[in-house]
């Protein structure tokens, strides 16, 4: 585990083992406040001993940004914090999150002593406010990545705990385009020094604009792609030539994993735009190629589970839960990272 105090009594802690995945402590004279846990048991319980041996206060509150194991199913080891998310993040861990977990748990067994706790105090609009020594601190509402989202602003830092409402590379498998770019604005209008994302490194103030401009240029190519592919005979066939940089991001993000993410952002945003205008008449297709037959290639049907389809591909580069649904064993961890 990595950590850094980048404010007084702030600190940012990151993940070593998995998905460059962050946390934060926010430290007041008598008690700390924690944004998320790390994704493994082992660091998150890192986390634990440095608040306890070297900060030296105990936790009394403990925010969950969104559901995704990564970032919550530490939370049993602070049994005696208040947690506090977004109404949806505890129907998630209550669900999924339960079975979830223990499906890693057969395949993990860092996970043995692991159980979902779930949030004690929720909300679902406007905004809650905290106080820690002398900072200030926002929980607000920034859906996109998922509807569950919520990040924390230190009001007299201007330090922006995002979570993965904001990420190098755009991640929208379980979230929404247009929240998304709103959660961009809003974001964009806080005046910031620093932001938090919830994988990868800090963004410093001088490095905000552009960071902003990116994923928003990002996202408005990625529309345009699934725009383009609704018209596409074979869908599939041409998303499978859309990489993460012809969309203007780098495939090295977060080590390797921003192609994964780009292919279900793919998937995802070609699924929003047929939601949003139908599927195709027959007049708006685009004409077929006189010398192409496309009787055998596969066909991009959402509503086909069956389909041979574009995104069974995702098997070739791992599910969703390798990512932040569960974990793979510590052996697969290092699989990947090799």
């Amino acid at each position: 585990m990595q950590r850094e105090r980048i404010s007084d009594n702030v600190y940012w802690l990151q993940s070593e083992l998995y998905a460059q995945v962050t946390a934060g402590v926010i430290v007041g004279p008598q008690w700390a406040i924690v944004v998320d846990t790390l994704a493994l048991p082992e660091e998150t319980q890192q986390m634990r001993e440095f608040i306890d041996n070297e900060l030296k206060v105990p936790v009394r509150y403990l925010i969950d940004t969104h559901s995704h194991a990564d970032h919550a199913w530490g939370n049993c080891f602070f049994p005696e914090a208040t947690i506090i998310a977004h109404t949806k993040c505890a129907q998630y861990l209550a669900t999924s999150g339960v079975a979830a977990l223990e499906a890693t748990k057969q395949e993990n067994p860092s996970f043995a002593n692991s159980h979902i706790v779930l949030p004690h105090l929720t909300f679902d609009d406007g905004e809650i406010t905290l106080k820690v020594g002398k900072k200030n601190l926002i929980i607000m509402l920034t859906p996109g990545h998922t509807d569950d989202g919520i990040s924390v602003f230190v009001e007299e830092d201007r330090i922006l705990f995002a979570g993965d409402a904001f990420m190098p590379i755009p991640s929208l498998s379980e979230g929404n385009f247009v929240d998304t770019l709103n959660t961009y604005t809003k974001i964009d209008s806080l005046g910031l020094e620093n932001i938090i994302q919830g994988h990868g490194d800090i963004i410093l103030r001088g490095e905000i604009e552009e960071a902003m401009r990116e994923n928003i240029n990002y996202l408005n190519k990625l529309k345009e792609v699934g725009e383009k592919a609704r018209i596409k005979r074979n869908p599939g066939e041409y998303l499978s030539t859309i990489h993460v940089e012809d969309c203007g991001k780098s495939r090295v993000y977060l080590g390797g994993l921003a192609e994964i993410l780009h292919k279900r952002n793919l998937i995802w945003i070609y699924k929003q735009v047929i939601a949003q205008y139908g599927m195709p008449t027959e007049d708006e297709y685009e004409p077929e190629p006189e010398d192409d037959d496309f009787d055998n290639l596969a066909y991009l049907d959402p509503n086909d589970q069956n389909a041979r389809n574009f995104e069974d591909d995702i098997d070739e580069y791992g599910s969703d839960d390798e990512y932040d649904g569960g974990y793979a064993s510590d052996d697969d961890d290092e699989d990947d990272d090799d």
